[in-house]
């Protein structure tokens, strides 16, 4: 009887200790946005900080496009269920500000749980986007990514062009109409996200306001600026080469992308986080190059703007999951692990001392096709027309954006008055904004 008790007692205490609280991992949802290779990164990532420590587990939910995963995360949030981590694109960055008490900026949840947190060890281009006007960093960037010219040599080489692809826009304008002529006649030239292309990042590599306010940066009470006089002189430009078959429409998102990798549009704008899509899927010797600008705009070429997304924590939870999600975003910022994002996925590395890594390699030289968005974001000092955008509302003010840019490249309207209209709906999309976030 006596061994018996003892043999019990045993198995009852391993039971015990097996169940308490103190061996228990502690769960950390992310939700996010990634399709096809990147969701392959964001699912290793887990499973990488998963093997390197027992006390947390990451648990990835991907949750549609980028503004579904927004709208999850926000409806979820209301209903007291939202994830730890919820990925957001940077145009969503007002939206998650103005939701009181929804996040927890994470300058807060870095230096709560004691980690190691220097923001000033990370690319500004990049940390200035998520940051308030004092510098406290609000998210943590993750897939950042800037737009460039992605174009086919083959194509160029056929069509009698330079090899070195087009600087200015009147230059790229001409090499399409030489392209259209050697047989690429469905498409010279075209942009992905066509609101992030031609007034987004437009404005920012010409020091042009897209609207007051440094871009909405200063406030939610601002106005848009997007029927000045470059806006108009380009759309106006897209709409001519559209009714002559030489640019071509490629759509609101980046659905139209394969039209480059397939030998459709040799001359293809778009996210230089593309690169992954274009290994893998191009038949022919490609490369990228920065966007293309007009020379009769004075200061051009100022610097591009960041595209992607950031990590953005919620609010409500407890002390012991933010220690958890702090461990994990000082995971992230490892520089080797940097090293390794960056030079596989295209996406940019957040620190300097990744980039500096990276370059001191000699990588860039054979691969320099990854350093072009780096290029392009530090090319000139940030201003406030540079620095990036921060409207409410901005996911859906792309959507009108976009139908009167539609509008003037199918002729309905002329650009100036497709632009007037996108001009006034968009600034009435923002005192609704405005008046929802007070």
């Amino acid at each position: 009887m006596t061994f018996k008790f003892k043999t019990l007692t045993a198995v009852g205490a391993f039971a015990l200790a097996a169940a308490s609280p103190a061996l228990a991992q502690t769960e950390i949802q992310w939700w996010h946005a990634m399709t096809g290779a990147n969701n392959d990164v964001v699912v290793k990532l887990a499973e990488e900080f998963n093997a390197s420590q027992k006390d947390y587990k990451v648990v990835v939910a991907y949750k549609g496009s980028y503004p579904d995963t927004l709208n999850a995360g926000i409806a979820a949030f209301r209903a007291g269920n939202a994830p730890h981590i919820m990925q957001v694109f940077e145009v969503g960055t007002a939206t998650m500000m103005s939701a009181k008490g929804a996040i927890k900026p994470v300058a807060d949840v870095m230096k709560d749980a004691g980690e190691t947190f220097d923001p000033k060890s990370y690319l500004p281009a990049i940390t200035g986007y998520y940051s308030t006007t004092k510098g406290e960093m609000l998210s943590f960037p993750f897939n950042s990514s800037s737009m460039v010219m992605w174009y086919n040599k083959d194509a160029l080489k056929k069509a009698g062009l330079p090899e070195t692809p087009p600087k200015t826009w009147p230059e790229a304008f001409e090499a399409a109409r030489k392209l259209k002529a050697a047989g690429w006649d469905k498409c010279g030239i075209s942009t992905a996200w066509t609101t992030w292309a031609n007034i987004e990042q437009l404005g920012a590599w010409h020091n042009v306001p897209v609207g007051t306010k440094a871009n909405g940066f200063d406030g939610f009470d601002t106005e848009f600026r997007i029927n000045s006089d470059l806006f108009v002189k380009h759309l106006t430009n897209l709409a001519n080469l559209q009714k002559e078959g030489v640019f071509s429409y490629s759509g609101r998102t980046n659905t139209g992308e394969g039209r480059f990798t397939s030998g459709e549009c040799p001359l293809f704008l778009t996210s230089s986080a593309f690169f992954g899509n274009v290994k893998a899927n191009a038949k022919f010797d490609w490369s990228n190059a920065p966007m293309p600008y007009y020379p009769d705009v004075a200061g051009a070429p100022q610097n591009s703007i960041i595209g992607g997304a950031s990590l953005w924590v919620m609010g409500g939870k407890k002390a012991d999951e933010y220690k958890g999600v702090a461990k994990f975003f000082t995971f992230l910022s490892d520089v080797d692990r940097q090293v390794k994002l960056h030079t596989e996925s295209g996406y940019l590395p957040i620190t300097k001392a990744a980039y500096e890594k990276v370059k001191a390699s000699g990588f860039y030289k054979q691969n320099p096709y990854l350093e072009t968005p780096l290029l392009e974001l530090n090319n000139k000092e940030p201003t406030e027309n540079s620095r990036g955008v921060r409207f409410g509302g901005l996911v859906q003010i792309r959507d009108i954006w976009s139908e009167e840019i539609e509008a003037a490249l199918n002729g309905q309207k002329t650009p100036k008055a497709a632009l007037d209209a996108a001009n006034e709906r968009g600034n009435q999309a923002l005192r609704q904004f405005e008046r929802t976030a007070k």
